[in-house]
């Protein structure tokens, strides 16, 4: 019942037995006590009953066990009043988790320390398996390994200095195995694997080099990037490789777009940032067994004749090592500042 219409139908009550001085008292206190909560509306309704019981029984004495309810009822009433407002549970879980969280109860942020982070350079292929062959008739490995070298070193020159080298021995299957056994018993931070970059063999033109005959594909250039959405720690192993894109990208070099034409056929692989030039190849065992972040990196084609020459340039090694370096530093210190130490 709203307020005017209570104080109207207890103005009637009143005036009707307005003699009798308890009902003045009655209407007084019911006045008071006016409904807010829904165990107080239930009270109410029993006074208006008692009221009209004593106007048909004017002999009878009101229960002082009723004055006294009524007593600590106005009593209670008071209380609540004069106490501060409680906060609202309702705005508060509207803000989220986090606003329920006290600030003083996070964690420290704590930096990164370079001299503890461990990243593991692979290089990519083994000396009995080689990898592709460039269009001068070199073998990937040789280039993996000297890339490979050349990032371990200006790493460990910026403080890295669990940096760790990676070459594997043995047949091109086994071979992934036993690199990725060998970074999770190493308890790496980070897995990074060196690779140059070819194409299907179906895409090869043959020419003669030295007297040799060789193949080549001057169609495509470019670095590129790769991680596997299977590797348990996706998230992060994508955030490394956009900064190794960004870096590249930043010294002007541009990736490879090959991969998302149908030519490539089952080599064609989701492009997931274009921009920095990194794809998806989730089923690759280096990037999905891993049990740390994981990438690889095709830095350049050594199966075009033009692209060859500037991989096996100082200039263009200088280049991509300080590239994949900064990435590191970028990428260590940041994670450091938020989630601590692997």
């Amino acid at each position: 019942m709203k307020r005017c219409e209570f104080i109207c139908v207890l103005g009637g009550r009143v005036a009707g037995f307005w003699p009798r001085r308890r009902s003045i008292i009655v209407a007084m206190a019911a006045l008071v006590l006016l409904p807010i909560e829904v165990s107080e509306a239930g009270w109410l309704s029993d006074v208006f009953k008692g009221s009209s019981t004593h106007a048909k029984s004017p002999k009878r004495v009101a229960s002082p066990k009723r004055v006294a309810s009524a007593k600590r009822v106005a009593s209670a009433r008071a209380a609540r009043r004069a106490a501060p407002p409680k906060p609202h549970a309702v705005r508060l879980a509207a803000l989220g988790p986090a606003a329920m969280i006290p600030s003083d109860s996070r964690p420290d942020a704590a930096t990164c320390n370079p001299a503890k982070f461990r990243i593991v350079l692979d290089v990519g292929h083994t000396a009995e398996s080689e990898g592709a062959i460039s269009a001068r008739n070199v073998a990937e490995f040789s280039f993996n390994l000297r890339l490979a070298r050349q990032i371990a070193e200006k790493l460990k020159a910026e403080g890295f200095a669990e940096t760790r080298l990676l070459v594997t021995e043995g047949k091109a299957r086994p071979s992934l195995f036993k690199r990725v056994a060998a970074a999770n018993d190493l308890h790496a931070d980070l897995l990074l694997s060196i690779h140059h970059d070819s194409v299907p063999d179906k895409m090869l033109e043959n020419w003669e080099f030295e007297g040799k005959k060789s193949h080549f594909s001057d169609r495509f250039s470019g670095y590129s990037v790769f991680v596997s959405r299977n590797n348990p720690d996706f998230k992060t192993s994508l955030s490394f490789a956009e900064l190794v894109g960004r870096e590249m990208k930043a010294e002007g070099l541009h990736y490879a777009e090959q991969y998302t034409q149908a030519i490539m056929g089952h080599y064609q692989h989701p492009l997931l940032n274009k921009e920095t030039g990194v794809y998806s190849y989730d089923e690759l065992v280096v990037l999905r067994k891993a049990r740390m972040p994981a990438v690889l990196l095709e830095a350049g084609s050594i199966i075009n004749r033009d692209e060859e020459l500037k991989m096996d340039s100082p200039e263009r090694r200088n280049i991509i090592s300080s590239s994949v370096t900064a990435a590191v530093k970028e990428f260590c210190e940041p994670r450091w500042a938020i989630l601590g130490p692997l």
